[in-house]
């Protein structure tokens, strides 16, 4: 097998604003996998918070095709892939996720089958997917969420965590009189304290909020689980719910973990945290990174076995270099193509491997 690399730049439509950051832009860097004619792809992103750059991206990347290359067919080397073999030791999740991605694409297209049937799903998965809203102005949320509603998003996240707790609350309270019927879910991204949270989330349950991501600042998931235990609404881990380990020990502590595969290694490790999560009461949420069509394929293919969809990473670029999961009518679907079901839109072909 044979592996390249293609590094990219993919601008938001608008900066994004969260607790923490504000993001207009994220670099990407695209994995291609080539056997017998047939080539497979994948994505990573680059990360401030994860402390992933493109450099980085690309060593670990490149580390992983002189592993590839030692596996003498695409089917091998996916499972090795799946039992640690392969892409283990430091490499970081959103590589493994991305090598996970390539073969699972190049895989999928030996095949002639869509992944979801490789899982054992036979039914593309088509599945209302969350907008998000950023850390704004009410009026500038209340316009926002008018207009994603009346363009068929039944879900809408509004990102919290202003220095100021009532700007968050002016601004759930805007969202939900200018989208009555929408369900609301809260991302303030770890900011609060546990005396700010319980003082809030009466109050956001009061208008309506379905579940709340991550309310406490991430490293004491005992915390998390306690503010679990008597919140109002679902409290759902995402910072603390990074690895498998993670995950078991909040299973059946709180409502739900957000699995996004980029944190926790791809597919099938993605697979492995729904087991373990499996009646516990724990629910999933599949998330993701600001990504393009590419990155966020393979959650698609998994989206019907959480409760909380958030894949509208590649709904907040300026361009989408890639196509084949919708979207745009607030439902994420497959393709029902071969492999992840994604390709590159007129202009990216001639740069991909």
């Amino acid at each position: 097998m044979r592996t390249g690399l293609r590094t990219v730049r993919l601008e938001l439509t608008e900066p994004l604003r969260i607790s923490r950051s504000t993001m207009s832009a994220r670099e990407a860097v695209w994995l291609s996998v080539e056997h017998d004619g047939v080539t497979g792809h994948g994505e990573a992103v680059s990360s401030v918070y994860y402390g992933l750059d493109v450099h980085t991206l690309g060593r670990h990347l490149t580390l992983c095709g002189v592993d590839l290359a030692r596996h003498p067919d695409p089917e091998s080397a996916l499972e090795a892939l799946r039992t640690g073999e392969l892409a283990a030791g430091e490499t970081p999740p959103a590589v493994t996720a991305a090598v996970d991605a390539a073969l699972l694409d190049l895989v999928g297209k030996r095949a002639g089958r869509p992944v979801h049937r490789l899982l054992g799903t036979a039914d593309g998965p088509v599945v209302a997917t969350a907008r998000t809203i950023g850390i704004t102005s009410p009026a500038r949320a209340a316009a926002q969420a008018r207009r994603l509603t009346t363009s068929g998003f039944e879900v809408l996240k509004v990102k919290a965590g202003a220095a100021d707790p009532e700007e968050d609350v002016d601004r759930v309270r805007a969202v939900r009189a200018a989208a009555p019927d929408a369900r609301l879910l809260l991302d303030p991204n770890g900011a609060w304290s546990t005396a700010r949270a319980t003082a809030l989330l009466p109050r956001f349950a009061e208008l309506g909020v379905e579940a709340v991501e991550q309310p406490l600042a991430p490293g004491d998931p005992e915390a998390l689980a306690a503010l679990a235990a008597r919140s109002p609404l679902p409290v759902v881990a995402d910072e603390d719910a990074v690895s498998l380990d993670d995950v078991r020990r909040l299973a059946g502590r709180v409502h739900g973990v957000n699995v996004k595969l980029a944190k926790c290694g791809g597919v099938h490790a993605a697979l492995r945290i729904a087991e373990a999560a499996a009646g516990s009461g724990t629910e999933l949420m599949l998330g993701c990174l600001t990504a393009s069509s590419l990155g966020l394929a393979p959650a698609v293919h998994l989206a019907d076995r959480a409760r909380w969809a958030d894949l509208d990473g590649h709904l907040l670029l300026a361009r989408d270099p890639w196509t084949g999961i919708g979207g745009e009518d607030g439902r994420v679907r497959t393709s029902g193509l071969p492999g992840l079901g994604v390709a590159p839109r007129e202009g990216d072909r001639a740069d991909l491997a």
